[in-house]
């Protein structure tokens, strides 16, 4: 049995506007490779590198990695011990599923040098024990796409249900990431505890309308179901120019366009390639004209688990 293993982590799109913290989706770039050794010894020793890995904790108990590992060792009532290295591609707070990334490359390659003892399905809850150490709670909508790819429906969190949810051939992502951080904790709090009926209302017909449209391949339902009546209002204003980048991507051709998780990342879904990477521009471009720079990433919705790269 191996000692040793890469795995490359996704990043992840959640809430999608309308699904706020039940639907998110993977995407192939950017992502975070961890490195994972087994020791003679328990405990788990932790390294980083890459980009904002300074602000990151190397405190076992406080770092997504290796809080999803701890989780599943004390489900095996194992005391194998590893040195853990994570190599960030992804910056904390940039709303694309930065510790998700992390927490569902750890826990998949630490399930496999144990010998594979748990599904998939199995190492949901451990990855979300190390999601918690950065969102301050027990959420799917990044950890469940960056463990199992595609797009994720979490109908329930008591008990956990998540579904798989169609991804038609022709759908691509947008996602631009500025040059700034939003404490994923921060942005949480500014939401309020409660909200309307008539806009629980309408959250619930655009969420319907938006999975039928998966369903269908119907982009022009999905475009007309990606309004978001819980967060985006509250979260756009934290996001500099947020609206005119958001305008500029529905300019380009974009089917919605919305803040992804906590911001600021902002994605787009489009019908091809190219008009992704159009999309992209026309955003970098308006992030510009408020003073940020910005970098986009363009590709399909990933479909598959955690890449094993050596």
């Amino acid at each position: 049995m191996s000692k040793s293993i890469r795995v490359k982590g996704n990043a992840s799109v959640a809430n999608v506007s309308c699904g706020f913290d039940c639907i998110g989706y993977a995407i192939s770039n950017p992502g975070d490779i961890i490195t994972l050794t087994k020791k003679g010894t328990p405990g788990i020793n932790i390294s980083m590198s890459g980009l904002g890995s300074d602000s990151i904790s190397c405190d076992p108990e406080n770092n997504t990695g290796s809080k999803a590992i701890i989780s599943l060792l004390e489900a095996l009532k194992s005391d194998q011990g590893f040195n853990l290295h994570i190599e960030k591609g992804i910056p904390p707070g940039s709303g694309i599923g930065s510790s998700s990334a992390s927490a569902a490359a750890a826990v998949f390659g630490a399930n496999e040098l144990l010998g594979n003892p748990l599904s998939l399905d199995e190492l949901l809850i451990h990855g979300m024990a190390g999601e918690k150490v950065a969102s301050g709670g027990i959420h799917a909508d990044n950890i469940a796409p960056a463990l199992f790819g595609g797009i994720i429906l979490v109908r329930s969190y008591d008990p956990l249900d998540i579904l798989n949810l169609p991804v038609p051939e022709n759908l691509f992502n947008t996602a631009v990431l500025p040059e700034m951080t939003i404490n994923t904790k921060d942005a949480r709090q500014i939401l309020p505890k409660d909200v309307p009926l008539s806009s629980a209302v309408e959250q619930a017909g655009n969420l319907a309308g938006f999975t039928l449209g998966l369903h269908k391949s119907d982009f022009d339902l999905l475009g007309r179901s990606m309004v978001d009546h819980f967060a985006e209002p509250h979260r756009a204003k934290l996001i500099p120019g947020y609206n005119k980048v958001r305008q500029s991507a529905l300019d380009a051709g974009a089917i919605g366009c919305g803040i992804s998780g906590s911001g600021p990342s902002v994605f787009a879904l489009s019908d091809s390639l190219g008009k992704a990477e159009q999309i992209g521009n026309a955003m970098v471009n308006s992030f510009q004209n408020s003073g940020l720079n910005s970098k986009a990433y363009c590709s399909p919705i990933h479909r598959k688990p955690p890449e094993i790269l050596d």
